[in-house]
C-alpha cells in the first residue's frame, strides 16, 4: 500500500445523499460524513474534510452519474479525483454492504493505487453531442415502434384499406395513414400512428442536422476519414470525453472501446483475445466503420487480406481504427478546448 502525505476521501454517491469516509495516509479510519447531494452538500464536505488535513485525493463512485456534479466541485477546489469502480463482489459477500463500507473501500482503492482512472469531462461540445445522441436514439426507437404497429394493424385490415395505404416507402405509408378519416377504430389508430411517425421522423432529421453541424465544428477531420459518419463520429467523441488527455495513449482508447488484446494464456498455450469489456456503444461504432470500409474502401480490403494471410481475424481491424481515430479526436478536442479558453 502506497503512503500518502495527506488523507484520502472515499465517497459513495446516491441520488439524494452521499457518504464520505476519510482515511489518513496509513489507511486508518478518521471519520464518516453523510451530506446532501447538492452544491451546499459539496461545500459542507470540503469544509468538513479540511479538519483532517485537507485531503488532496478523492476516490468517487459514479463519477458519470450521481457523482458527476460532486466530482466537478472537488476538482474545482483543487482535489485530485479518481473514478472508483464498484466494490469487488467477493469482498462484498465477505464484509457485507453499506454506504460507509463502500465509501471506505473507495478510499482504500485510491490508497492502494488501484483507482487511477481520471473522471470523464462531459462539458462543452462532447456533452452537447451526448444529449443530442440520447434524444435521437429515443426518437429512432419510437419511430421503429410506430412503424411496426402500423404494419401490424395493416395485416388484419381489409383489402381495400391495404391497397390504399401500402406502398414501398415507410414515409409514404405514414403519410397516407395520417390522412385517413377516423370512420372507425382501426382508421383512427392508423391515422394517429401515421401522424406520430411523421412527427418523430421530423425530430430525427432535425437532430441529425444539429449533430452534423456540431461534428463539423468540433472534429471535421474525423468525418473525412473513410467509413466514418456523423453518428459513429459522435459516439467515439462521447466515449473519449471532453478531456481525452486522461487517456495516455491510443492503446488506452482501444481498451476503452473494448478492442484491445488481452492475455489468454495458460500452460503451454500462449495467445491473446479481444477485450470483451469497454464501451459497447463505441465498440459497435468501430464495427460499423470497419464494415463500411470493407465494402467501400479498397485500401482497407487489401489490408484485411494481408492480415488474414497471417492468421489474424477481421476483428483486429477495429483496434487499428480505434488507434487511428484517437489521434484525430484528441487533436480536435484539444483545439476546441483552447478556443473555448481563449474566448
Amino acid at each position: 500500500m502506497s503512503v500518502h502525505d495527506h488523507g484520502v476521501l472515499g465517497i459513495d454517491t446516491h441520488k439524494l445523499t452521499h457518504v464520505a469516509v476519510v482515511l489518513d495516509g496509513l489507511g486508518r479510519h478518521q471519520a464518516t460524513l453523510t451530506f446532501a447531494a447538492s452544491d451546499a452538500g459539496a461545500a459542507e464536505l470540503l469544509t468538513w474534510s479540511r479538519r483532517f488535513g485537507s485531503p488532496l485525493t478523492a476516490g468517487v463512485e459514479g463519477t458519470g452519474s450521481y457523482g458527476y456534479q460532486l466530482t466537478r466541485a472537488l476538482q474545482a477546489a483543487g482535489l485530485s479525483v479518481f473514478e472508483v469502480n464498484r466494490p469487488d463482489r467477493a469482498n462484498r459477500r465477505r464484509k457485507g454492504k453499506s454506504d460507509p463500507v463502500d465509501a471506505e473501500a473507495a478510499a482504500r482503492s485510491v490508497l492502494a493505487g488501484q483507482a487511477t482512472a481520471v473522471p470523464k469531462n462531459r462539458e462543452g461540445a462532447v456533452e452537447a453531442l451526448r444529449a443530442l445522441t440520447i434524444a435521437r436514439n429515443s426518437a429512432v426507437k419510437a419511430t421503429t415502434t410506430a412503424s411496426h404497429q402500423i404494419k401490424a394493424l395493416l395485416v388484419g385490415a381489409d383489402q381495400q384499406l391495404r391497397d390504399q395505404v401500402i406502398v414501398q416507402s415507410l414515409l409514404q405509408i405514414a403519410t397516407r395513414c395520417s390522412e385517413l378519416a377516423p370512420i372507425d377504430g382501426q382508421h383512427a389508430a392508423l391515422a394517429s400512428l401515421g401522424r406520430r411517425w411523421l412527427q418523430l421522423h421530423q425530430e430525427v432529421l432535425q437532430l441529425d442536422t444539429m449533430i452534423r453541424a456540431l461534428i463539423r465544428r468540433t472534429a471535421p477531420d474525423l468525418i473525412r476519414r473513410p467509413g466514418i459518419g456523423i453518428h459513429t463520429a459522435a459516439q467515439l467523441l462521447i466515449t473519449a470525453g471532453g478531456n481525452p488527455e486522461r487517456l495516455h495513449s491510443d492503446a488506452a482508447f482501444a481498451a476503452l472501446c473494448g478492442v484491445s488484446p488481452v492475455q489468454a494464456s495458460s500452460g503451454q498455450t500462449h495467445r491473446h483475445r479481444l477485450n470483451r469489456g469497454g464501451d459497447r456503444a463505441a465498440n459497435n461504432a468501430l464495427w460499423t466503420i470497419a464494415n463500411n470500409r470493407m465494402i467501400h474502401d479498397q485500401r482497407t480490403r487489401d489490408f484485411a487480406e494481408r492480415r488474414r494471410s497471417t492468421g489474424d481475424t477481421l476483428r483486429v481491424l477495429k483496434r487499428y481504427i480505434a488507434r487511428e481515430t484517437f489521434a484525430i479526436i484528441r487533436a480536435a478536442l484539444e483545439t476546441t478546448g483552447d478556443l473555448q479558453q481563449a474566448a
